[in-house]
């Protein structure tokens, strides 16, 4: 099934920036599309590889650090025209 995630990262840390860009790089699939601005980042793909991302990649955040991870799906690609 595909879907559209919108995921904002706030990291509890002065030294946020590395981390959300980790983040961002860690989500990157061939077979997924990632966008990004100031705010939030877009994924557009497969809900399975998605999730799957996003759990790998927040385990990792965990492990380390402390974070608020908010995210919305929708079912279909949901792009602004």
């Amino acid at each position: 099934m595909q879907v559209s995630v919108e995921i904002s990262l706030y990291p509890l840390t002065n030294d946020f920036e590395p981390i959300i860009l980790d983040f961002i790089e860690k989500l990157k699939d061939n077979s997924l599309e990632v966008q990004t601005n100031g705010m939030s980042t877009q994924i557009f793909g497969d809900i399975d590889v998605i999730l799957q991302k996003i759990s790998e990649a927040m385990k990792e955040i965990y492990a380390k650090n402390r974070a608020i991870l908010v995210m919305k799906m929708g079912k279909g690609t949901l792009k602004l025209a």
